[in-house]
């Protein structure tokens, strides 16, 4: 009884296979969704949902209502070295058949590594191969002159612009739009073409102000390119970074800090900035006056006297004379205080990212003191609620809510 249940199962996968094979090499060589599955007497619904998990690639009406757009010829081998559709059928083969690489790559005369790209490359989201489909495949990534993605999807350009409204930067917005689509092409972007229709005329459908929005506002491209801020600390018996201990450095113990400010147009403008390494948690310092030592200590200890022993071991600021008082906020935060070398922004690589990126809402040259502590309390927020790549797209506000309950 056992051996003919098996059997059975063996009959039905392998029917599954085949007839899947004859419905996707039906849709890529133009017969539309419904025809395709009636070809196997499966119905139309099946044979979008088959499409949608292997597939994915565009459709001439809608997503189920025509055929391949642009379908392959039959049998094309675009570049010197390219695989054929006849080689691309003895790969799905192959893998139905559960032959290792090398034996694939042997039947046809072919390296391993050239099957395993293939797979990377042409797999559909299930995890699938389909020789007419990754066939199909190759042959739009080959197609010249390409369509541009932006030039004809309203969708993925509002939700662009949604998030660079949000201040988010357009690798970021390409890195969060590729796991949310979980393998729909049509759904990602890379962040060049974002590039693209922001700086070049007429290349793609993003509104033409948004430049605006990227944290350097520039109208054009241009190379990278530093400055150093001049000046030196009188900071002699302070701690300096050569000190810090070598935890710090790995980001594994959490608690460490770094600190800036940003200045406005006018000298007495400035909001000061916090930024813990491990989390990439922000605070804003509200210095609705001046800047000055004593006022900067105030708002650091009035900020940061709240938080818990293990999430409060050291501070790294820049040498500025606005930390002259870093012996009072020391004694007061029972912590350490270290500075950078003269001219080393980079030291605080954190912080100066995090400043990078809040000159979306406080923009160089403006007048900082026009924002109430209302207004810093919401930037603050919106930033922490920003996916981040460094943390695997979790939020600065869902790292430190971890670290909180496990201290918990």
């Amino acid at each position: 009884m056992q051996h003919t249940l098996d059997w059975s199962v063996a009959v039905f996968f392998c029917y599954t296979r085949l007839a899947r094979t004859i419905f996707f090499d039906a849709v890529v060589a133009g017969t539309s969704v419904g025809e395709a599955a009636a070809l196997i007497g499966a119905a139309r619904d099946t044979g979008t949902t088959w499409w949608r998990q292997s597939a994915r690639m565009k459709l001439n009406s809608g997503r189920a209502g025509g055929g391949l757009l642009n379908p392959p010829p039959p049998d094309v081998q675009w570049v010197g070295r390219g695989l054929t559709a006849v080689e691309r059928g003895q790969i799905q083969a192959g893998v139905q058949a559960g032959l290792k690489l090398a034996d694939i790559a042997r039947s046809i005369g072919r390296d391993p590594s050239v099957i395993s790209r293939e797979l990377n490359r042409n797999k559909g989201p299930d995890g699938s191969y389909y020789g007419s489909i990754a066939h199909a495949k190759a042959a739009a990534r080959t197609r010249r002159p390409k369509e541009f993605k932006l030039l004809a999807n309203d969708g993925l350009c509002r939700r662009i612009e949604t998030a660079m409204d949000e201040g988010w930067s357009p690798r970021l917005i390409a890195q969060v739009l590729a796991v949310e689509a979980a393998g729909d092409n049509t759904r990602t972007v890379s962040h060049e073409t974002i590039y693209q229709a922001l700086y070049v005329q007429t290349r793609g459908n993003l509104r033409a102000d948004l430049a605006q929005q990227l944290s350097l506002k520039r109208q054009q491209r241009v190379s990278r390119t530093g400055t150093r801020r001049g000046g030196n600390t009188p900071f002699k018996e302070a701690f300096k970074i050569s000190e810090r201990p070598a935890e710090v450095d790995d980001r594994a113990v959490p608690g460490h800090w770094e600190g800036d400010l940003i200045v406005g147009e006018h000298s007495g403008s400035a909001i000061g900035t916090l930024v813990e390494r491990s989390t990439r948690f922000t605070m804003l310092l509200h210095l609705p006056g001046r800047h000055t030592a004593d006022e900067v200590a105030a708002a650091m200890i009035a900020t940061m006297r709240d938080l818990p022993e293990h999430l409060l071991r050291s501070i790294t600021w820049d040498r500025g004379v606005e930390l002259a008082r870093y012996e009072q906020i020391q004694l007061a935060l029972d912590t350490k205080l270290y500075f950078c070398d003269p001219h080393s922004p980079w030291q605080r690589g954190t912080n100066e990212n995090t400043n990078r990126l809040l000159r979306h809402w406080f923009a160089k040259g403006t007048d900082l003191s026009v924002h109430t502590a209302a207004d810093l309390k919401r930037v603050q927020d919106t930033l922490n609620k920003r996916p981040r790549p460094t943390l695997n797209l979790r939020t600065p506000t869902q790292a430190l809510a971890e670290l909180l309950s496990q201290a918990a």
